[in-house]
This record gives structure tokens, C-alpha cells and sequence, in this order.
């Protein structure tokens, strides 16, 4: 009898802890109701990105797109952004805000401009850059190698890139 009391209680315990913990992390996936099409301020720790499910705990690489019926997603890395929004009917019509290496300020994504060779969350390699600078690529063509697999996540193009550019490893 005592032991399917102890045991009982363990289960309970555990699964109060297991409740707790849900609770408190409160991660924000989806925002709703953003009809003004707005940059939602990112809190590291308490968003999660909407194509690999991992907590965004830095905003250097992060990315927003917004859809018109005012649901906005969050992302961690910009390639993982192309990568969940290439299979949305309303891909061509979203608002995307990235976040830029160069001003540190959210901009609109499809005039930003993408370095290949940054180390990324998920190692895609695109940094978004505000200003124009040699060897920056658009954002169509962002888009293009990312659904090509031509990132830095695939080490034959790694090894390429960072030969073309003299690098021995990305952010150098």
C-alpha cells in the first residue's frame, strides 16, 4: 500500500513540476491581431521560432512576417524564415521585417540586403545588412539559394563561400 502511495505522489510531483514549467515559460509563437502590420518587440526567452521550434534567444538574425489577417510570426534565423514561408499562399503578399547587423533596427526584409557567410542560428549563413555593401546579395536572390540549398548549412557551398571570400570561418 505504501509503495503505490510513494508512487502516487512521484507521478503527481512530476507532472506539477512538468505543469509549472509550461507555465512559466509563456513562449509566444503566433501574435494575433497586428492589423497595422507593426514590428512586434522580440523578448529573448519568451519567443519561439515558428519554423524550428526553438527559443529565440538572440534578435541579431531574427525575422517577423506578417500576414493580413494580422497574424505575425517569429523566426531566428533568416533562412529558416524563406525556408517556413516558401509553402504559405500569402508568401508574396507578407510583410517581412528583418533585424540588421549594420543599423540594429528592424527593416523591411525584402529591401534589406544579405550577407552569405555569417554564422547563423540555424547556419544558413544570411545576415541582413540596411546599406548596400560588395558582395551583398538581394533579397529575391536570398530567397532563390535558400530554396536551393546553396547556404552555408550545406558544406560543400560552405567551402566554396568561404574560399571565394577569404574566410576561414563565417563572421570573420
Amino acid at each position: 500500500m505504501s509503495k503505490v502511495l510513494i508512487t502516487i505522489l512521484l507521478v503527481l510531483t512530476i507532472v506539477f513540476v512538468f505543469i509549472s514549467m509550461s507555465n512559466s515559460q509563456n513562449m509566444r509563437v503566433v501574435y494575433t491581431k497586428n492589423y497595422d502590420k507593426k514590428v512586434i518587440p522580440i523578448v529573448p526567452g519568451k519567443f519561439q521560432d515558428s519554423d524550428c521550434g526553438m527559443v529565440i534567444d538572440d534578435i541579431s538574425y531574427a525575422s517577423q512576417v506578417i500576414a493580413d489577417d494580422g497574424k505575425t510570426w517569429f523566426f531566428h534565423d533568416h533562412g529558416g524564415m524563406v525556408h517556413w514561408l516558401q509553402n504559405k499562399s500569402f508568401k508574396d503578399d507578407a510583410t517581412i521585417f528583418v533585424m540588421t547587423k549594420d543599423s540594429l533596427k528592424w527593416i523591411d526584409g525584402r529591401k534589406a540586403w544579405y550577407s552569405r557567410t555569417d554564422i547563423t542560428p540555424m547556419f544558413y549563413g544570411f545576415g541582413a545588412y540596411e546599406k548596400r555593401k560588395e558582395d551583398l546579395i538581394d533579397f529575391q536572390t536570398m530567397v532563390l539559394l535558400m530554396n536551393r540549398g546553396e547556404t552555408m548549412a550545406n558544406p560543400k557551398v560552405k567551402k566554396m563561400l568561404l574560399k571565394q571570400f577569404g574566410k576561414k570561418n563565417g563572421n570573420d
